[in-house]
């Protein structure tokens, strides 16, 4: 199996910067699309960042210009650069992932456990 293990979350002021990690391991054969989701108090789950193993992103309208997501396919680590954090970025952010455990297994998606970013002066 897979596991997601997610770093870097914490309190900042608004305009401040964070920069959350995800690293996957376990059994795996190969990794699809990597990306976040978030999910503040009393709303759904959105996605905001994925990636895929080529290295094309896509990023939710919010976000653009102030997050980016970068990816290091030999280390199975993805990360989320968050600049010019707002009130409303404040939520548990999820790693995701699209990943295989062998040649002949099916694509199953992945979570981390979550890291709170809240956004607060």
């Amino acid at each position: 199996q897979v596991q997601l293990v997610e770093s870097g979350g914490g309190l900042v002021q608004p305009g401040g910067s964070l920069r959350l990690s995800c690293a996957a391991s376990g059994t795996i054969f190969s990794i699809n699309a990597m990306g976040w989701y978030r999910q503040a108090p009393g709303k759904q789950r959105e996605l905001v960042a994925t990636i895929s193993n080529g290295g094309k992103t896509t990023l939710e309208d919010s976000v653009k210009g102030r997050f980016t997501i970068s990816r290091d396919n030999g280390k199975n680590t993805i990360d989320l650069q968050m600049n010019s954090l707002k009130p409303e970025d404040t939520a548990v952010y999820y790693c995701y992932a699209a990943a295989r455990y062998s040649w002949n297994s099916a694509f199953s998606q992945y979570w981390g456990q979550g890291t709170q970013v809240t956004v607060s002066s």
